[in-house]
């Protein structure tokens, strides 16, 4: 049943490899995007505070395909930015990590909102009567408490990140997901054995991502 796989025709490793790499740049870079998005929301500023909930509102609601495709065909191919790409397959992986940071980073933003609400009232009031301003309560009070209330919704966030970059084949991307498009068209009697192999390559990806956050997040929970 597994024979082809014996050929050596096809780079499974590579491929999942690639989806690794799309979910830890995309994953970094959604957190630092996420936060900022998450500042500017319950920033004091109103420019920023509408920017923020605009942003989070618009992007979340648009399909990730749509967002994928706009980045490679608008940016790309209408006005070449490559992110520093010298080839079209190294664009095509820089782009879709922009798209899913873009996308993602709406959900990061909500998760970390959500947090700073569990943060008692009582403890930015005290730190801005000792004088600190608006950016060092966010960042030495609030912040620090927050992401240790939502480290199990940003582990949710994180493996719906790794699944989501199967859009990534959309754009040419060799990952996962491209390559069990080729093995589905190639080895058209052994679907279900395709199928079998990609469903376990992403569960090993996210379960242990799962149990492993799950098990952190009930460390660091904070005691009320």
């Amino acid at each position: 049943m597994f024979d082809f796989l014996d050929a050596g025709q096809y780079d499974l490793l590579g491929a999942f490899w690639v989806t690794v790499q799309l979910t830890l740049y995309s994953a970094v870079g959604s957190l630092v995007w996420g936060t900022v998005l998450t500042g500017m929301r319950v920033s004091p500023v109103p420019l920023l505070r509408g920017f923020g909930t605009a942003y989070v509102n618009l992007v979340r609601n648009i399909p990730l395909t749509v967002l994928i495709l706009g980045c490679s065909l608008g940016l790309y191919q209408t006005l070449n930015i490559s992110l520093g790409g010298d080839t079209s397959k190294e664009a095509g992986f820089r782009l879709a990590v922009l798209g899913l940071i873009a996308y993602t980073g709406t959900f990061v933003c909500e998760a970390l909102r959500s947090g700073i609400n569990t943060v008692p009232v009582g403890q930015a009031e005290a730190a801005r009567a000792l004088g600190l301003s608006f950016f060092q309560v966010l960042t030495l009070i609030v912040l620090p408490q927050s992401f240790r209330a939502v480290i199990a919704p940003l582990t949710n966030v994180l493996i719906a990140l790794t699944k989501n970059t199967t859009v990534a084949a959309a754009i040419g991307v060799a990952e996962a997901a491209l390559l069990m498009k080729e093995m589905i068209e190639n080895e058209a009697d052994a679907l279900f054995a395709v199928f079998g192999i990609f469903a376990l390559g992403f569960c090993l990806l996210t379960l242990p991502t799962g149990l492993l956050l799950g098990w952190v997040a009930k460390r660091v929970a904070v005691k009320r």
